[in-house]
């Protein structure tokens, strides 16, 4: 349990009442280096925030000039004039909505937070752009094949992804009530349009992709599999050494000799990572597979890595790591 201290920096949550917020805070409950300075929701505020004296305020309320690093956890559209107040206030921003990613449009110097990739950028930066739960997935898992040139440019990469339904938000919808997801699975976005894709093409340049997400009749985490077009000499055990190479002494990323399933991950702020040859194509296809929870390593855990590097704290300090 997280016993607050005056040595513990200051934070706090804005929006701290969605999916999202609410998994900022799991997390930062049991990180020692920090404490909960406020937390904010415009419809439930007076009411207790779930952690130690700690009461949901309005967001016009917070004082954000008392904490070191703010967490955006606002509904898309409405970050970005929240990020510029509390830069002014002297806080640091990790904004966990599109409104800052890659092709946004409003980037405003922000810094993209893959933590695992950009380290020094995300250290250096007052406003870190959390990226995406599916974008998380895919990029980490074809960054270090396109670094070492592994992949085969010349075709197109295939990604058939499926998410739990948690990752669409706590607003109610009448196409995500139990009734209606319960014993079904569906593709959505169809037609290579999903928002997602702008930021793995700004991570994953010169790389054609085809992005097909699916919704899974499950509350979280998602699978992604991608068929990875490689050159001929490249099979699965030289991907395996690829991530090796990139990720050894990520505590954040585990990589299989099989291939991973939800189970290994949901819960956690992990990606698990794993990758098959295929028999039988005439050119070669490296089947990777990539296993999140897009509340954990797709958001909540990201966003706190973010902050440990921003703060000065090792990277995964305070994530989860079991089922």
């Amino acid at each position: 349990m997280n016993m607050h201290n005056l040595s513990q920096r200051p934070v706090g949550v804005l929006g701290a009442t969605g999916y999202t917020g609410l998994e900022v805070l799991r997390v930062l409950r049991e990180h020692d280096g920090v404490r909960v300075r406020f937390t904010t929701s415009e419809g439930r505020a007076g009411e207790e925030a779930g952690l130690p004296g700690v009461t949901l305020v309005r967001a016009d309320e917070a004082p954000l000039e008392e904490v070191d690093l703010v967490f955006l956890c606002l509904p898309h559209g409405e970050a970005a004039g929240w990020a510029q107040r509390a830069l002014s206030a002297g806080a640091r921003v990790v904004d966990l909505t599109a409104d800052h990613r890659p092709g946004s449009g409003r980037e405003d110097g922000a810094v993209y937070g893959m933590a695992d990739l950009a380290g020094t950028d995300v250290r250096e930066a007052r406003l870190v752009a959390n990226p995406g739960c599916y974008a998380t997935g895919v990029q980490l898992a074809l960054h270090p094949l396109l670094k070492a040139g592994l992949l085969d440019r010349g075709r197109t990469v295939v990604v058939s992804a499926a998410s739990g339904v948690m990752g669409a938000g706590r607003t109610p919808k009448r196409d995500l009530l139990f009734a209606e997801v319960a014993g079904d699975f569906r593709a959505y976005a169809t037609g290579n349009g999903h928002r997602h894709l702008l930021e793995m093409r700004a991570g994953l340049p010169g790389l054609d992709l085809l992005f097909q997400p699916h919704l899974l009749p499950v509350p979280r985490g998602i699978l992604e599999t991608i068929y990875a077009p490689v050159r001929e000499d490249v099979d699965a055990t030289a991907v395996r050494a690829a991530w090796r190479e990139a990720y050894g002494g990520a505590d954040t990323i585990r990589i299989l000799d099989g291939v991973p399933a939800l189970r290994d991950v949901v819960g956690t702020d992990l990606l698990a990572l794993g990758a098959v040859d295929n028999a039988g194509l005439g050119t070669p296809v490296v089947t990777v597979v990539a296993a999140l929870d897009n509340l954990g390593k797709g958001a909540a855990g990201q966003a706190v890595q973010n902050m440990n590097l921003m703060l000065g704290f090792e990277r995964a300090r305070g994530l989860r790591w079991r089922v």
